[in-house]
């Protein structure tokens, strides 16, 4: 039987996403979400904007890994970046 090698950045990984997640729930039970649109060209909610920005974080790790000797670190704070704008602005 193969068993899954939890490493220290793995544990965070998931650890940062199921706490997005148990952020976001909690946040829609204090606050419903409304459709808005923003610069996206389609009508989203706060969790709609999460997912995209959580497969474009993925996206631009790949690209990063790929394509340059950029560090990772590099990639994971463009993520940020672009996550943050993504839930206020998207």
């Amino acid at each position: 039987m193969a068993w899954m090698v939890w490493t220290l950045p793995t544990a965070v990984f998931f650890s940062t996403i199921a706490a997005i997640l148990a952020g976001m729930t909690a946040w829609e039970v204090i606050s419903p979400t409304v459709e808005r649109k923003g610069f996206l060209p389609i009508a989203t909610t706060r969790g709609d904007r999460l997912f995209i920005g959580l497969l474009s974080a993925a996206y631009i790790h790949l690209i990063v890994v790929g394509f340059t000797d950029i560090t990772i670190w590099f990639a994971l704070a463009v993520s940020v970046v672009w996550l943050l704008i993504l839930m206020r602005w998207g």
